[in-house]
């Protein structure tokens, strides 16, 4: 499995998976971070959350500035609530660590995913993370706003206008 992420992020990496105890980066199923959160939260190495779409991202508020990574798992193409997860965790929580999609990531979702906050993929092929890399590439200006940070086509053509009528 190929992990892809954004430009801004580190470059394409294995995703993180085990246990070192001591200071190695960690990513851990919710059950076990939920049953010593302040523990494993507080650990030096980074830590990392597989949070299922079936949980509550209200229970991870008050770990989210000591999560390094959070992956939303999408157990099919067609179950769409680690979108919604990732909008809250980016947009009403304010996290600002890594957000993973992990599971059923198809190419044709990527923008989607972007745009709901998403900047790191689990991918199955390596074609796909490449495929990704182009999406990013690709799209630049969007109407809708959402968790990624873009301005809006509207707020980008009302700063134009401000700025013509301030120079004139």
């Amino acid at each position: 499995m190929t992990t892809a992420t954004t430009p801004e992020r580190l470059p394409a990496r294995r995703p993180i998976r085990g246990l070192d105890p001591v200071d190695g980066a960690i990513l851990i199923s919710a059950a076990r971070f939920l049953g010593d959160a302040e523990a494993l939260s507080r650990r030096a190495g980074k830590t990392g959350v597989i949070w299922p779409n079936n949980r509550d991202v209200d229970d991870l508020v008050p770990y989210l500035d000591r999560l390094a990574v959070i992956a939303l798992v999408f157990p099919t193409f067609r179950d769409g609530r680690a979108y919604t997860q990732a909008r809250l965790l980016r947009e009403r929580h304010g996290y600002r660590g890594e957000l993973r999609a992990t599971g059923q990531v198809l190419r044709d979702q990527f923008i989607f995913m972007l745009r709901a906050g998403f900047d790191a993929f689990d991918v199955k092929k390596e074609g796909d993370a490449e495929a990704f890399a182009a999406t990013v590439k690709r799209y630049s200006v969007f109407y809708q706003p959402t968790g990624d940070g873009r301005i809006t086509a509207l707020h980008r053509r009302m700063q134009l206008r401000h700025s013509e009528s301030a120079g004139q």
